[in-house]
């Protein structure tokens, strides 16, 4: 029952996605008056299961306002469902801070990580890239963000199996002096290579788009507007290419020409196919959605959430985290 276009754009999604994997049951919380005629309309979910509730958690809540109205929500009965063993991920493309603190209080933190963070993917020059925190946190010190940092790798490896990725920290310049002193401390830790973390330094804004790093670690205040920047700029730049490619004759006849690369071109920067991003630091997989996505976007969004199961990252980032808190419990001892 979340987001802009829900909850059309939530059940036409799903049903995109289910066309493209049939293996998958997918179970629908929120007002079966409302989803009931939409699964009518699909052509792959119409005998899916509909769990019922008048209550939803809205797009102004606080995350303490829904928390404690929200134990009949249909966002907090699709956490519960996974909490209880009765499916394997939830995704929403609701209040996001709602989403963060019921999946918070339901599947509980990982033992070591002291908060959760949400992780995405951006497309750059060459391969994705992973960013976190996007929105989780919007103040953080040193030990969030060697927690990010080791946590963002494990779950990009657990991910795309690529050894090693590399991790650097978002700061307003590369050199070492830069930025806040808790970003320093945390990149002086991170710099030991007894952690186990493949650090590369300080990337600035514009080094985001380049490729040049697997996983970028920032507070959730920088990474939500990167985030929504990014978006903006792709959108920006799609329309003002059509625009160009419908102003003369000759231009309409190249992007005749060009038709095929511009597809991909398009595909590549397009939001929507990065779109899901998930929590990570809990004992428990919540994606979540993009609130403005369409049918499309939440699709992907779906796509990440059966990923993620099928991955099974959360032994992998549980571990990381386990080995680097003994390291660092070992080197503080050492050196008191």
């Amino acid at each position: 029952m979340g987001g802009d276009n829900a909850p059309d754009s939530v059940i036409f999604g799903a049903d995109m996605l289910k066309g493209r994997a049939p293996q998958i049951d997918m179970v629908f919380f929120g007002d079966e008056k409302r989803i009931t005629p939409l699964l009518q309309q699909t052509d792959h979910l119409q005998d899916a299961e509909v769990i019922h509730t008048d209550d939803a958690v809205s797009s102004v809540d606080t995350a303490s306002q829904a928390v404690r109205r929200g134990k009949t929500t249909s966002m907090w009965l699709a956490i519960a469902a996974v909490a209880k063993g009765n499916a394997d991920a939830v995704v929403s493309a609701g209040n996001t801070g709602a989403l963060m603190a019921m999946s918070k209080l339901q599947f509980r933190t990982m033992p070591g990580v002291t908060r959760p963070a949400i992780a995405g993917f951006f497309p750059t020059e060459k391969e994705i890239m992973c960013m976190l925190d996007l929105g989780a946190n919007l103040e953080c010190d040193e030990e969030n963000l060697i927690q990010f940092a080791i946590m963002g790798q494990a779950f990009f490896h657990s991910l795309t199996d690529k050894i090693n990725p590399s991790v650097a920290l978002l700061n307003v310049g590369a050199e070492e002096q830069k930025g806040h002193e808790y970003l320093r401390l945390a990149a002086q830790e991170l710099s030991d290579e007894r952690l186990g973390v493949n650090y590369q330094g300080f990337v600035e804004g514009s080094d985001l788009v380049n490729g040049d790093v697997d996983v970028v670690v920032t507070d959730g205040f920088s990474g939500n507007i990167a985030l929504k920047t990014a978006e903006g700029v792709a959108s920006m730049f799609a329309m003002l290419l059509r625009r160009s490619f419908k102003s003369t004759l000759m231009s309409k006849l190249g992007y005749l020409l060009a038709r095929s690369a511009l597809k991909k071109l398009r595909v590549k920067i397009d939001p929507r196919h990065y779109n899901g991003a998930v929590f990570l630091g809990l004992n428990g997989i919540a994606v979540k959605s993009h609130g403005g996505t369409d049918a499309t976007g939440f699709a992907n969004a779906v796509q990440v959430a059966v990923d993620l199961v099928e991955h099974g990252f959360i032994p992998d980032v549980s571990s990381a985290i386990a080995k680097a808190n003994v390291i660092r419990e070992t080197r503080e001892s050492a050196d008191a």
